[in-house]
């Protein structure tokens, strides 16, 4: 790959990940020209379809549709067929990486493959596969601008679904009153009628159900995953760990509080780990009430650097309007304890304002934080100046803030900031 490609490919994964679909669909065009791209991984639970390109076809396709697509590609291939997308038979390409990350690009019919194209699938599966494993570690880390993004999709989701849902089942209980009206004749075709707006009622509620269980993570599966994941940090710094986990049974978590959680695990541990005198640490968490805590605890000398812990945790913490506790006993070791509430920032009255913002919002947000001017940051983001103007307003209106220097300080309580 030449060094120009390798510059390209670096701006892929190193942007706002809401818009990685977008820059991987530039990158690729040249040797894969298509309609649309679409990037789906369940890793993202507030998006997990990362799409650009033709949105009569993206706006359209349904996750049923991608997950019947990955059942049938095997991982590690790049496979050329005809598939349902959008509720229309179309032409496309797919790649199932290791991650189980897959993409799938809409091809225009009269395309075909040449035997160079078929050697550059290779190619194909080689880029997609730095990009899925670019958003499973962004995903990991969960910073405060994906937990923001991602809590965002949530609400939206969750307000969404409960709109139709309220819509459709007010309309589809008329439909049964009526024809349960004792008034009507032509019995038989009022029980046909009645059987079909039960089915679709019922239908409806699934909606719901499968939406609920593709956000979420049982708290029990969330904490096995922790320990899985943990498993080689501990091994790499010789300590043995205690896992405490959780006494509530049938709760589930948000996805964005579950990788939260599990990132913060993973830095606390880090950061007790590297103590000279830890060799044991304790790890808990449970739900209680509406809340997850997360407990971490070591036998070290109290040594710990909790300023700099604070600092790294906070942006994440305030992103989901959490709080953190760090203390420090000289000769009997250091606690870390995480409090995040479960609701979604729709269910509360008081919810965090940056959740409201889009992804470029979010990417002008981290600029301001830094004290950068409109010229500058157009300059940083490929943009007219004109174009930062009017994000900079909105981002004001959006966060109920009079000027840039109010914004850029609520950026920088959530450690939202730009590179």
């Amino acid at each position: 790959m030449s060094s120009d490609r390798l510059r390209q490919l670096r701006a892929v994964i190193d942007g706002p990940l809401p818009e990685i679909a977008a820059r991987f669909s530039r990158f690729v065009g040249p040797e894969w020209p298509h309609h649309a791209l679409i990037i789906f991984t369940r890793e993202c639970t507030g998006r997990p379809r990362k799409v650009a390109g033709d949105r009569d076809i993206v706006d359209r396709v349904t996750i049923d549709e991608l997950d019947a697509l990955k059942e049938a590609t095997d991982p590690g291939t790049v496979a050329t067929t005809t598939a349902l997308i959008g509720g229309v038979t179309r032409d496309v390409r797919t790649v199932r990486d290791e991650t189980d990350t897959l993409l799938v690009l809409i091809t225009k019919p009269s395309r075909t493959i040449s035997d160079d194209q078929a050697v550059s699938g290779d190619r194909l599966r080689g880029w997609f596969a730095i990009v899925s494993t670019s958003i499973r570690q962004q995903v990991a880390q969960a910073s405060p601008d994906y937990l923001a993004e991602s809590r965002a999709a949530s609400s939206e989701r969750a307000r969404t679904i409960a709109q139709l849902t309220q819509t459709h089942e007010d309309a589809l209980v008329a439909i049964l009153g009526t024809l349960r009206a004792r008034d009507l004749d032509d019995r038989t075709a009022r029980s046909a009628a009645a059987e079909t707006a039960s089915a679709a009622l019922i239908a409806l509620r699934a909606v719901s159900d499968s939406d609920h269980k593709l956000a979420t993570e049982d708290l029990d599966a969330a904490f096995a995953r922790l320990r899985v994941e943990l498993g080689p940090v501990a091994e790499q710094l010789r300590v043995d760990v205690d896992y405490v986990g959780p006494t509530t049974r049938g709760r589930t978590l948000p996805g964005e509080i579950a990788h939260a959680a599990r990132a913060i695990v993973r830095i606390v541990a880090v950061a007790f780990g590297t103590q000279r005198t830890v060799s044991r640490l304790r790890i808990a968490w449970d739900c209680v009430d509406d809340e997850l805590h997360i407990d971490i605890r070591d036998q070290g000398a109290g040594d710990l650097d909790g300023d700099t812990l604070t600092r790294q945790l906070t942006g994440r913490l305030q992103t989901l309007g959490g709080r953190l506790e760090v203390e420090t006993l000289p000769g009997w070791g250091s606690r870390v304890s995480a409090r995040i509430p479960l609701d979604t920032a729709a269910e509360r009255p008081d919810h965090d304002v940056l959740s409201t913002l889009n992804p470029r919002e979010l990417e002008v947000l981290g600029h301001l934080a830094l004290g950068r001017r409109n010229k500058t940051i157009a300059a940083e983001l490929g943009v007219s100046e004109s174009t930062v103007k009017f994000h900079v307003t909105a981002i004001l209106q959006k966060l109920q803030v009079s000027n840039r220097g109010e914004a850029g300080l609520l950026a920088a309580r959530a450690g939202i900031t730009a590179e």
